[in-house]
């Protein structure tokens, strides 16, 4: 068997694994101890509004796509660019499962979005 073979045999299980198996965890989260009172409030607002169905400190799924990393990404979940318009749109508006979220304070959106920005 000629080497080139060789080495594409032994190369594509490698590809195969790096492709399909994940190897994209980016940073981690900005630690808590480390937010700033906007991205303090904003975690809170987090856990009062989004925790129940979201994870935001690692990639688990609970009810809902987990947010770790959600403005690292060019798009959200639901295709839209990751952008804070969009996701305000999806926070005021809902999309798919996710009902709008009824009773958050507007003037909480940009704490909100401050602390899904150090995810």
């Amino acid at each position: 068997m000629p080497k080139k073979t060789l080495l594409l045999n032994a190369l594509l299980p490698a590809l195969f694994c790096l492709a399909f198996v994940g190897c994209h965890h980016g940073p981690p989260p900005m630690p808590l101890d480390q937010l700033n009172p906007q991205q303090a409030h904003g975690h809170q607002i987090f856990q009062t509004y989004c925790a129940q169905c979201h994870d935001d400190r690692d990639d688990d799924s609970l009810h809902a796509p987990a947010l770790l990393g959600v403005f690292k990404k060019p798009y959200l979940h639901s295709g839209a660019p990751a952008t804070d318009e969009h996701v305000t749109s999806i926070i005021e508006q809902g999309y798919g499962m996710m009902p709008p979220v009824r009773n958050i304070d507007p003037q909480d959106i940009p704490d909100l979005l401050a602390y899904l920005h150090t995810l």
